[in-house]
């Protein structure tokens, strides 16, 4: 609104100088951009990274496999759940030796973390693998990568907006530097009569 103001108060302003009316119309310039253009922006960017997501999302749950796994033995040690999905931040998983059977059919052996607070020979407890049984991270759920989408198109907006407005303080930076620049030039013509008799100072 500032920018609308100043561009009606030097519409017809007989001490309007051409750089103030170029200072207005850039400020109005950079407003409509970030009111406009940034948003725009940033929901392009929101629905990009939403259908890449949500292809991953489905390449994961295509290519991931919920198996049941079968404690053998625990091993020494606990580790906080590293996972940011997870459905606490500080899920403490335990070490153990367990046996499952990969959706091929292969038999596998090997370590495995579970969410079993005292897990014993024989419990039982689900692992996610790829197809040949290898152990795999949990596959993304669809409302996760929304989540995501959502904060990378909210990122691109306020990051577009700020270049705008950076931009714009350059712009009027370099305008004010000018104008100084020219003011000198003046004040060296000038400076030599200035005060004498008949230079009508």
């Amino acid at each position: 609104m500032r920018a609308i103001r100043g561009l009606w108060r030097w519409r017809h302003n007989p001490l309007r100088r051409r750089t103030d009316l170029a200072e207005a119309w850039v400020a109005l310039v950079t407003l409509l951009l970030i009111v406009v253009a940034a948003p725009v922006l940033g929901s392009l960017v929101g629905a990009a990274a939403q259908n890449a997501l949500q292809r991953s999302v489905r390449q994961q749950h295509h290519d991931r496999h919920l198996v049941t796994a079968t404690v053998v033995r625990r091993l020494g040690g606990s580790l906080v759940e590293p996972d940011p999905d997870a459905t606490s931040a500080h899920d403490t998983r335990s070490r153990v030796l367990a046996d499952w059977t990969a959706p091929d059919g292969t038999r596998r052996h090997g370590t495995a973390l579970t969410i079993l607070k005292s897990p014993h020979k024989g419990d039982r407890f689900g692992i996610w693998t790829d197809g040949h049984g290898l152990l795999a991270a949990r596959p993304l759920d669809s409302t996760t990568a929304t989540a995501h989408a959502v904060l990378a198109g909210f990122g691109a907006t306020l990051l577009a907006a700020g270049l705008t407005e950076t931009a714009r303080r350059v712009i009027v930076w370099r305008m004010v530097r000018r104008r100084y620049a020219r003011w000198d030039r003046a004040w060296e013509r000038a400076g030599p009569d200035w005060g004498k008799a008949d230079t009508g100072s």
